[in-house]
């Protein structure tokens, strides 16, 4: 017997959502801020081509679907394309670093590695906003989907927070590390315990998802790997609240 997939999924409200090839490229054109695109699988269309090429520019996140994913968020004629619009604006971390040295801030940033979550995120984004920590980046193609549920989860943490959305992590990383930032990588496989490290130097903070981990690539570009004990049975620590245990210990040194 062959199994139907099931493509049910939640429907956005349509104000957040653009329908149709053209008017996702308009909507690029006029600057608005994407945090998905859903593209039909077989896409093949000179105006489809057209379509991908501005969106490469660009840090949202692109994914190839069946049409029976895009017909579960709409009834109109998507024309195999729709795209969900941001509710927070994204700064490029190539203009938040300079700045925070500008400002004589110690910068403080955390960064977030294949965590998709959207509650988890919302949660590490109210932490973050309550520690001062001055700014999250994420993943653009593996990164959560910042949606009504992050912002609700976060307090509304994520309408002040800069958020950095990145085309390539491994690049992010070691734009941080040639900026001066000191990258404190949270993982099971370091026997340097959290408190060890200096987090009162220019610092980010990375986390991976409570599945994967850091992805290996992104791990080697860690100035230290340190980790957070458990001497419980349970040898894992919700991602949200490791990285509030990660982000207290260097407001802690940093009120020292």
């Amino acid at each position: 017997m062959i199994q139907k997939h099931s493509y049910e999924t939640k429907r956005p409200p349509e104000k957040e959502m653009i329908f149709g090839i053209r008017a996702v490229i308009e909507a690029i054109d006029a600057g608005k801020t994407l945090n998905k695109v859903l593209l039909r699988r077989d896409m093949s269309s000179a105006i489809g081509r057209e379509l991908l090429d501005k969106l490469r520019d660009t840090p949202t996140t692109v994914q190839r679907v069946p049409v029976e994913k895009l017909n579960q968020f709409t009834d109109k004629n998507h024309q195999g394309v729709i795209a969900f619009l941001s509710p927070v604006e994204f700064t490029p971390i190539e203009s938040l670093v300079p700045m925070l040295f500008e400002q004589g801030k110690v910068p403080f940033l955390m960064v977030l590695d294949g965590i998709t979550d959207v509650r988890n995120f919302g949660a590490i984004a109210r932490t973050c906003e309550c520690a001062g920590v001055d700014g999250l980046v994420i993943a653009a193609r593996s990164g959560v989907a910042i949606n009504g549920d992050a912002i609700k989860t976060s307090a509304g943490a994520l309408h002040t927070l800069p958020v950095c959305k990145v085309a390539n992590m491994q690049d992010a990383l070691i734009y941080l590390r040639e900026s001066g930032l000191r990258i404190v990588a949270a993982t099971e496989h370091s026997t340097k315990n959290y408190t060890e490290v200096d987090m009162r130097e220019p610092l980010a903070i990375i986390m991976g998802s409570e599945e994967n981990g850091i992805y290996e690539a992104n791990l080697n570009l860690a100035t230290d790997k340190v980790r957070i004990p458990m001497p419980g049975k349970i040898e894992s620590l919700n991602v949200s609240v490791a990285a509030g245990v990660m982000i207290y210990e260097a407001v802690r040194q940093r009120m020292q």
